[in-house]
């Protein structure tokens, strides 16, 4: 049981697991923030654009009377609609957000292959140590 605990305190304590846990609990926290968002903002829009039309009121009724049974293929409709408004939420803050990122600088290049057998060389070698042929310039 020691044991066990011991790698249970190595394996939590790694910085993977703690950027995870931090990043399941700011996701939690953005949920409701964009879901309030797409609810409250974007479809009261989009019910004036339909006029006014509410999705999730439609419905198939198999038989008749209270306990009839319903397809409600609105509220599918309207699970569709607000799954593509969140994605285009998150599509247009993640692309403002990496505006403010500092840009990458691509690495400079170090090697080169070498003409002969195509093996990954040093730039600046004169003589491939692989097959040891003679590099020119």
């Amino acid at each position: 049981m020691k044991k066990f605990m011991e790698e249970f305190k190595k394996f939590i304590s790694r910085g993977n697991v703690m950027d995870m846990a931090v990043g399941v609990i700011i996701g939690g926290a953005f949920t409701a923030i964009v879901n309030s968002l797409v609810n409250d903002v974007m479809m009261p829009v989009l019910s004036l654009i339909t006029g006014g039309l509410d999705f999730s009121k439609l419905c198939i009724v198999f038989g008749e009377g209270e306990g009839a049974a319903t397809l409600n293929y609105g509220a599918f409709i309207a699970a569709i609609i607000n799954f593509l408004l969140i994605a285009i939420v998150v599509f247009v803050m993640v692309k403002t957000i990496n505006k403010f990122m500092p840009k990458k600088e691509a690495a400079p290049v170090t090697t080169k292959d070498c003409p002969y057998c195509k093996s990954k060389i040093a730039k600046e070698a004169t003589r491939c140590p692989h097959c040891t042929s003679q590099l020119e310039g």
